[in-house]
């Protein structure tokens, strides 16, 4: 059992959407993430959302002319998004466990998003699975960015994984680091409780 279901019990999506519909009512930008990826790649790019949750990034990113495609293990929160976006690809698998090559369009991604502390609440043990299985989701130069909580402060769970750690998958799965930054804003990391890391697929020979 992953962390968040053990934190959620699996029955969230209308919750989490509420939390955050609030949030966009009083005025808060709810598409950092969104942003952040669409100045790495161009529009009419394809990407994955892993660890979609309610949608809420992909649909902002399809608004924007991308080719999005989202995965997720908590049906409650698919739910949620396939109402809310019935027109886009939503499928149920465990990162850890899914084959790229099944999801629509192949594994071809141009990036591989994972916002909202997906690494930090998957199931103990599964975290390099996860790492090689969205990695083997990109094209050669592809990118893989990931933001999550790296202490209490920032994290509805004990912290799990530290960025040495997380590197050192990426590593094993052919990944480089790129850039790292604090916040989805771009703001330089200099160590602290959250990070958004930027890998890259080795390119094409």
């Amino acid at each position: 059992m992953s962390r968040w279901e053990e934190l959620t019990g699996g029955t969230s999506g209308e919750d989490y959407a509420a939390r955050f519909a609030a949030l966009a009512d009083s005025g808060k930008d709810m598409h950092g993430e969104a942003q952040f990826c669409a100045a790495l790649i161009p529009a009419g790019a394809r990407v994955l959302d892993a660890g979609c949750g309610t949608g809420r990034v992909m649909i902002r990113l399809a608004e924007l002319g991308y080719d999005c495609v989202g995965l997720d293990l908590d049906a409650s929160m698919l739910a949620v998004a396939r109402r809310q976006a019935p027109h886009l690809p939503w499928m149920q698998a465990d990162l850890a466990a899914f084959d790229p090559a099944e999801l629509p369009g192949g594994a071809d991604f141009d990036l591989v998003v994972a916002a909202g502390n997906i690494f930090p609440l998957l199931a103990a043990g599964t975290e390099a699975a996860a790492v090689r299985h969205l990695a083997a989701a990109l094209r050669p130069g592809g990118l893989l960015v990931a933001g999550f909580g790296l202490d209490v402060a920032h994290l509805p769970v004990a912290p799990s994984i530290t960025l040495p750690e997380y590197d050192a998958h990426c590593a094993a799965s052919g990944l480089t680091l790129v850039d790292r930054f604090a916040t989805w804003d771009a703001a330089p990391y200099e160590g602290g409780g959250y990070a958004v890391s930027v890998h890259r697929a080795q390119p094409g020979v």
